[in-house]
């Protein structure tokens, strides 16, 4: 038993296996503090005034046995919102990591993927379904040239292979994109049948996510 304070007790955890950070309110114990108070000659008197203590206790879960960090028991209601919704919106820590264990079970089923980060995409509706121009840097000496590269949808889907389920468009930083480019992504799987939009709008305290048509703004339809 480790004191803490004469009417306050903790119990040690010898087991190879931490506690979860679960905390749990216990019964309140009372306790003495001592209160400087001045009295009417000018000279200081300590009274003691009874208070009580919370006593909390760290509480084992089931993640401490089995790898919360590592299972994630969302993982096929994920599954069925991006075959249902087909873009969807979402928001990871902020230390990273978490999205990876979504990115994988996605990998499993078939997917293919194509990280492009929102800084510098230009249109989307242009870069991704169209032919697009691309100015390469000229650092002042050379002149201003200017090639074209191929759409990059219809380009990645002529190149997958044959067992492959679709293509994951997975766009970091979306939190960038006006709304009107966000409509497009949601629009794009309409136009290319095999193909899924994942877009990272921000951060939170938990991995989350939402249908991408409420953060761009689309009507909702009628009897939603």
């Amino acid at each position: 038993m480790t004191t803490i304070h004469p009417h306050i007790k903790t119990r040690n955890y010898h087991a190879a296996l931490l506690p979860s950070i679960n905390l749990q309110r216990q019964q309140q114990l009372p306790f003495a503090t001592s209160v400087r108070k001045q009295g009417s000659e000018g000279k200081q008197r300590r009274q003691f005034k009874k208070t009580s203590a919370v006593v909390v206790k760290c509480a084992k879960g089931i993640q401490d046995f089995i790898g919360g960090d590592l299972v994630r028991f969302d993982l096929g209601r994920w599954l069925s919102d991006v075959e249902e919704h087909k873009s969807l919106a979402i928001y990871s820590p902020h230390e990273g990591g978490y999205e990876g264990r979504y990115l994988n079970r996605l990998r499993y089923k078939g997917y293919q993927f194509l990280d492009l980060s929102a800084r510098g995409l230009g249109d989307p509706e242009t870069t991704l379904t169209k032919v697009h121009p691309v100015c390469p840097a000229h650092l002042g000496k050379q002149p201003i040239a200017r090639w074209y590269f191929p759409p990059e949808v219809d380009y990645r889907l002529q190149m997958l292979p044959p067992n492959a389920t679709g293509l994951v468009v997975w766009i970091l930083e979306a939190k960038v994109l006006s709304k009107a480019e966000l409509q497009f992504l949601v629009l794009l799987p309409t136009l290319r049948p095999k193909v899924r939009v994942i877009a990272e709008c921000g951060n939170w305290r938990k991995f989350m996510w939402t249908p991408l048509k409420e953060i761009a703004g689309f009507p909702a339809k009628e009897g939603e």
